[in-house]
């Protein structure tokens, strides 16, 4: 195995060790990433989709490199791009969303060498940011050091869902090495048993203090009382699985949910993914080998397997049989000392430190149990959600409130391939309940009827987000008509006035998607893109049927609670003409292109750079097509260096406006069409208000 590094405090009393401390974290999260795809012995294998439910394995080998660029940009540590096109079409990643296109005619990948060239130059760009940054101790958020962090953590978790789909791979593809060798032996599957376990009071949530690298829903504090319970003293073995299977657990529905019954039936499984069925005899598919079904490791299932083996277990024991909550999960970790940076042997089968595999559900002992940590990850029964105090990382707006949808259930525990943040306490990730990771489980059993999970708090409280949500769905105090409607009337007008061709449209900044929903039953097409996944997940919230729940301030801390579905707000709605994606307009995929119509909505002064945004964008639109930028002008420093800046600043000694300098950028290509003025009030309170005049503009191309 490759020896893993501890993840860095972010204390010391050296910069100069830190420093080192640093350049070793990174190249050893480098190496071993580059080592997992050495496994692989054809380029073509890179192309496959093993699991057709995530991207091929290419974008995994580029995209870890492009989240440090992209990150580096957006925080203006860098201010020129690498490989555009490269970083564009390996910047979003899949949850299987509905803006996840997996159309891979969308998609024009890079050749692996290209990749390989590229990681080596954003190898080499880090070590030196490394080497020449500001840095002092301790490490904070806002830090470039602490980026640097973020890049090698993003990456180990990248290491481990990488793994899972190499796994799905045909063997014929994969080479195994030295350093990814299983466990090999096996034996009889112990048989498990219940161990009490007290009740007591928690205090969950990572503290700001604490002094190693944290994703932001680990952050915040939640008290939880936790009744007496029994918990399994080994995870679910394969041999204890087994007894499910052959009793035709997969074939009995009423041991599944609802959401279990779509997947079987979607599926067809017949047992777990990584078994398979040879001559009568079971065998189960390790990272890049086969072995005959070793009946004494855990199980690896998804969570709504491992929920519906619950139910089965149930029917002959006394008490409720279910997947732990986070909380109990926690008093089992009570069992293990320490975190990955404190310990002096490792205690269990995580950090790869042991095997590239599982191993027997018997050989790590924690106190009274075994795997309390590593071997797999273990499914519980709780949704994830962000704890009080919850705030969003500015550079990595998206990494966790996408999954606040009560549909994304946390695991805990690690896995024998778990490193970096994810051998830590505090860790905390969450998938999807049909998701394969190298996961499995343990039951716990109560007297209690129901486990009372936390529950997802579906109620949007970021004010930024609720303020737009606000500002095109809501009504506004102040009697002006809404702005959302506003926009879409004009433009309506404006494609009637024109006689616009209404095949394809795209909305460059759509927000919660409001005027793609309106101006829908007018094209054929709507790309509705946005560089937040967080308002974009509002939009597809609502073209899915689902209701949208947020709050606005009334004054102070007293709130108003305000629930929205589309059928309430907008007439005549045809959903399906809309795909939602989240894009950067500096630098979208090739597949946005053709338009007969492009609205920039607003993204001219929230990029980072709004001439190259513009450039990018009108570089999409078809001949004699119309362009309608709709922008207040306010360029903003903490998002737009001045240099940048499209207007607001004077040149040559002489003020430069909003629409002089479009008419500078676009009088080449575009004759200028009309101008209207828009009202749009953004609430703050129930008595505060920021009024904008914003202005549309109408061009059409030469």
């Amino acid at each position: 195995m490759i020896n893993q590094l501890n993840t860095p405090t972010l204390d010391g009393n050296s910069i100069a060790e830190k420093r080192q401390e640093l350049t070793a974290y990174f190249k050893n999260t480098w190496s071993t990433y580059e080592s997992l795809f050495s496994l692989i012995n054809n380029d073509d294998a890179y192309f496959l989709r093993p699991e057709s439910l995530r991207h091929p394995l290419v974008f995994y080998f580029g995209h870890t490199a492009t989240f440090y660029v992209n990150k580096l940009i957006l925080g203006k540590y860098i201010n020129q791009r690498i490989n555009s096109r490269l970083e564009a079409i390996c910047a979003v990643g899949v949850d299987e969303m509905s803006w996840d296109d997996l159309n891979s005619e969308h998609y024009d990948w890079p050749n692996v060498d290209e990749v390989r060239t590229y990681r080596e130059q954003v190898y080499n760009l880090v070590l030196d940011l490394i080497d020449t940054m500001e840095l002092s101790l301790p490490i904070k958020q806002d830090s470039l050091a602490w980026i640097i962090l973020m890049g090698c953590e993003h990456e180990r978790i990248h290491l481990e869902t990488s793994s899972v789909i190499m796994r799905m791979l045909p063997l014929k593809w994969l080479t195994n090495t030295e350093q990814w060798q299983p466990c090999l032996h096996s034996s009889v599957a112990p048989e498990n048993e219940l161990i009490p376990v007290k009740s007591q009071t928690l205090s969950l949530g990572k503290k700001a203090q604490d002094n190693t690298f944290g994703w932001d829903n680990e952050y915040g504090h939640q008290s939880v009382d936790v009744d007496d319970f029994s918990a399994a003293k080994f995870l679910v073995s394969n041999h204890e699985y087994m007894g499910f299977v052959e009793a035709g657990g997969y074939q009995s529905k009423q041991f599944w949910c609802q959401e279990g019954l779509a997947w079987l039936e979607f599926t067809q499984a017949k047992m777990p993914r990584f078994w398979f069925c040879s001559a009568g005899q079971y065998y189960q598919r390790n990272l890049a080998s086969e072995m005959l079904l070793p009946l004494d490791w855990p199980v690896e299932v998804n969570c709504l397997e491992a929920k519906a083996f619950c139910q089965w277990r149930q029917e002959s024991t006394i008490g409720f049989t279910r997947l732990p909550t986070e909380a109990q999960w926690y008093c089992l970790r009570e069992h293990v000392g320490g975190d990955q940076h404190q310990w002096q042997e490792v205690p269990g089968n995580i950090n790869l430190a042991y095997y590239a595999s599982s191993c027997p559900v018997n050989q790590h002992q924690n106190g009274d149990f075994f795997d309390v940590i590593g071997n797999t990850w273990q499914w519980t029964e709780s949704a994830i959600d962000g704890f009080a105090g919850f705030n969003v990382h500015p550079l990595y707006d998206d990494f966790s409130t996408p999954t606040f949808d009560g549909k994304h259930n946390l695991i805990k525990g690690g896995s024998w391939m778990s490193t970096g943040n994810e051998t830590l306490t505090s860790s905390r990730y969450a998938f999807r309940r049909h998701f394969y990771q190298h996961a499995g489980f343990r039951y716990v059993v109560s007297n209690q009827p129901n486990n009372s999970p936390v529950t997802v708090n579906k109620y949007e409280t970021s004010k930024d987000i609720c303020q737009q949500l606000e500002c095109y769905f809501g009504v506004n105090a102040l009697g002006y008509e809404n702005y959302g409607q506003q926009i879409a009337q004009k433009v309506a007008s404006v494609i009637a006035a024109e006689n616009a061709s209404t095949k394809r449209l795209l909305n460059l900044g759509c927000s919660v998607g409001r005027v793609a929903f309106e101006l829908s039953q007018h094209f054929q097409h709507i790309d509705a893109v946005d560089f937040s996944a967080r308002t974009i997940q509002y939009g597809v919230q609502l073209q899915t049927g689902a209701s949208v729940r947020y709050t606005n301030t009334i004054e102070g801390d007293i709130c108003q609670y305000n629930e929205i579905t589309l059928a309430d707000k907008v007439n005549n709605v045809n959903g399906k003409r809309i795909l939602f994606s989240q894009a950067d307009g500096c630098n979208l995929k090739d597949n946005f292109d053709h338009y007969d119509v492009i609205l920039i909505q607003h993204a001219l002064e929230q990029s980072y750079d709004p001439k190259r945004l513009l450039a990018n964008a009108v570089s999409r639109l078809n001949p004699s097509g119309i362009l309608i930028i709709l922008s207040d002008y306010n360029h903003k420093l903490q998002t737009t260096e001045k240099s940048k800046w499209l207007s607001g600043m004077k040149v040559n000694g002489e003020n430069l406006s909003g629409i002089d300098a479009l008419t500078h950028q676009l009088n080449a290509d575009f004759e200028p069409v009309s101008i209207k003025e828009l009202t749009r009030v953004v609430t703050d309170s129930a008595r505060n208000f920021n009024l904008s005049h914003c202005q549309l503009s109408v061009w059409r191309a030469k």
